[in-house]
């Protein structure tokens, strides 16, 4: 998904501030989220929360540069997934940050994690295989 970098979220040495990458991924996140299962994924009981992020910072990104998140789930166990994502710069192809998240099902109600609902399980494994 193609991202803007905003004037504020550039620091004092001209590139992106490392915190503001993480906005970058949560936009990425919701919409992987909404091309996976669709619309109202969010007022479901069980939801998908970030339980670890991890993210190595490559190369600079500078305000203008023409950036894309790429978003997959690499991983599926009984209660959370790991999504791998990207900072891409879309003219240059160069990978610019990369970032590692678990994600881990949550329900709302009973206020713990819980397995990965079977209708998630399978709209991701559709979506990822391509269908």
């Amino acid at each position: 998904m193609p991202v803007q970098v905003r004037f504020n979220d550039v620091d004092r040495f001209g590139h992106v501030n490392n915190t503001a990458y993480f906005s970058l991924y949560d936009l990425g996140k919701v919409e992987y989220m909404h091309a996976v299962l669709g619309g109202g994924f969010e007022q479901a009981d069980v939801v998908p929360v970030v339980a670890n992020v991890n993210a190595d910072f490559i190369r600079p990104i500078f305000y203008g540069d023409p950036i894309e998140i790429e978003t997959a789930t690499v991983h599926l166990g009984h209660k959370s997934f790991r999504l791998f994502q990207r900072a891409v710069n879309t003219e240059t192809g160069a990978v610019m940050c990369q970032c590692s998240t678990t994600m881990v099902c949550f329900s709302l109600t009973a206020q713990e994690s819980v397995d990965i609902p079977t209708s998630l399980r399978e709209a991701i494994e559709r979506y990822e295989r391509g269908e």
